[in-house]
């Protein structure tokens, strides 16, 4: 009875795993680098990525600029457009552009998507949401299920909603010394070389000359 139980979950979780992978992904005017992956279910628009980044199952990305290295965890939401406060309405039926609603009162002109901007080795943790127009810098991490409203400074780490800053990934110094050291521009014959000092920060910085 126990090696059906355990042959029966084990296909069910294959099931989920497939119901998963065959969700339609969405690239619409952006530009993915050939070594990044955006993972099934995903809306990716008007938006880039650069070298060795991956978006998981889910999310929703919009005007939004990602660099290199970046792990991004399913239902991750970056940017998006706001709707006109200092307007009568917030309501899209007095507005030009063509929206979820038909009804159109007015055709008043307003369209405001600021870009975001992701640095490099940045990681976002699961359900995490940013808002638009928000920078979160080089090597810092997003805490699961987090609201960023706020810049988020390289190499810090955040979390809540809102999000705040709890800790840091390394002193100040240290972190300083890896801006410097620009290392996901390297080539992939240089990462190569030096990869087996990254568990070692202070020893891979040595190894640069930082």
């Amino acid at each position: 009875m126990t090696g059906k139980s355990n042959l029966l979950q084990y296909f069910l979780y294959l099931l989920s795993r497939i119901q998963k992978k065959i969700k339609i992904v969405s690239v619409l005017n952006s530009t993915v680098d050939s070594s990044s992956k955006i993972e099934a279910g995903s809306k990716f628009v008007f938006s880039s990525m650069k070298r060795n980044s991956f978006c998981g199952y889910d999310c929703l990305i919009l005007n939004a600029d990602i660099g290199s290295f970046c792990s991004i965890a399913d239902e991750v939401c970056i940017g998006g457009a706001k709707h006109p406060m200092h307007f009568v309405s917030t309501s899209p039926v007095f507005l030009s552009h063509k929206d979820s609603v038909k009804r159109k009162y007015a055709h008043h002109v307003y369209s405001d998507m600021p870009r975001s901007h992701i640095g490099h080795d940045v990681w976002i943790g699961y359900r995490a949401i940013i808002r638009s127009g928000i920078t979160v810098g080089n090597g810092a991490v997003v805490g699961m299920g987090s609201v960023v409203t706020r810049d988020v400074e390289p190499y810090t780490v955040v979390a809540g909603n809102p999000a705040k800053v709890v800790s840091r990934r390394f002193s100040v110094e240290i972190s300083q010394r890896l801006l410097l050291s620009e290392w996901w521009n390297m080539s992939d014959d240089e990462l190569s070389q030096f990869a087996p000092l990254f568990i070692d920060p202070e020893s891979f910085l040595n190894s640069r000359g930082l």
